[in-house]
């Protein structure tokens, strides 16, 4: 089968002939119908992922159809249209055992502890407790974009972050899942401040129904914009000093929800004013399939429309190109890569 792979970090992407997949006896193998493209996998090309072994397949956000299963498996079948969320659970550990699959002490992930999604097929473990049934009413694209992206949003701003109707969220960074979130905020009926340096990337939140943004960090401006402070405020960047200024500018008793990862992985906490203001910090980190159900029910009814998200289509031949040029080009939206073996 065709797939992006790479032998070395920084290294030339080629679009190669490799072996095809086999399941393991819990797994499946799916055929790629559509898979996104994200900086995540720009992060791991680049060496940051200590779970990635070359050469390397990359691709973690996927939707597809199932054309082989291990003997264990006993849930899914061949035929069947499914996504995976980009942390599978092995269904053993503490964490999975108590319903949290996204914090998986021994996950798989497609694109990162295995080769990914940015092939025409691709195998996956953990199937019975991972695979999520995609309806015939959502398409691949959009599909492929709950993978990763838009699920991440989905679960840092409302299990997380435990948005309230009518108070503010401060959204830090404008891509895919800043925009999410964005989108995800307003239809549970919050006010959303976006922050990006990006005007076309403010313009878009501002159409998925920011009622305001920002430039910048400038705490004072955040205070102004936002009526004292946002009660919930959401880094999808990962950057010291937007964690600085959520802070901040956080309402008393208010929540920062933590989704970039930091580059250093060690920054400076105003932990005095954490302490002051009784302020939550949490992480998020992805969304356990269990989940789904909830976010596919508002999509089906028109609250949530993931497919906005969606601005740049391209081949799989594109790939060695487009995912390099994400370290030096910002694109507003997300890109999806649409029937990997056409």
């Amino acid at each position: 089968m065709r797939a992006a792979r790479y032998l070395r970090f920084r290294g030339p992407i080629a679009i190669v002939d490799v072996a095809e997949p086999t399941p393991a006896p819990d797994g499946v193998v799916v055929e790629v119908d559509a898979t996104g493209l994200c900086r995540s996998d720009w992060h791991g090309w680049m060496g940051h992922d200590p779970d990635i072994t070359l050469p390397h397949v990359p691709g973690h956000e996927l939707a597809g159809t199932i054309v082989e299963a291990g003997p264990d498996v006993q849930r899914w079948h061949i035929g069947d249209r499914v996504t995976v969320p980009f942390v599978a659970g092995c269904g053993e550990c503490e964490s999975c055992r108590s319903g949290n699959e996204q914090v998986c002490e021994n996950q798989f992930q497609p694109g990162f502890t295995a080769w990914g999604s940015l092939a025409e097929r691709v195998a996956l473990r953990y199937a019975d407790r991972n695979l999520v049934s995609i309806p015939d009413a959502i398409d691949s694209p959009t599909a492929a974009i709950l993978g990763c992206r838009f699920a991440t949003a989905f679960r840092a701003v409302i299990d997380q972050g435990k948005v309230r109707p009518d108070e503010w969220v401060a959204i830090y960074g404008c891509g895919g899942v800043g925009l999410a979130a964005a989108m995800i905020a307003r239809a549970f009926g919050a006010r959303v401040v976006a922050v990006d340096p990006a005007p076309d990337a403010r313009d878009f939140a501002m159409r998925l129904g920011a009622e305001a943004t920002l430039d910048g960090n400038d705490p004072s401006e955040m205070l102004e914009a936002t009526d004292g402070g946002p009660s919930l405020a959401i880094d999808a960047i990962g950057n010291g000093e937007v964690v600085t200024t959520s802070i901040d500018t956080l309402r008393r008793r208010g929540r920062h929800v933590q989704v970039g990862l930091i580059p250093t992985n060690t920054i400076e906490v105003p932990m005095g004013t954490v302490i002051a203001k009784e302020l939550e910090i949490l992480g998020s980190h992805g969304m356990q399939a269990s989940r789904y159900p909830a976010m596919i029910a508002m999509i089906l009814d028109g609250s949530l429309d993931p497919s906005r998200l969606i601005t740049r289509r391209i081949r799989l031949s594109d790939v060695p190109d487009a995912l390099p040029e994400m370290g030096r080009i910002s694109r507003p939206g997300i890109t999806v890569i649409d029937s990997p073996g056409s």
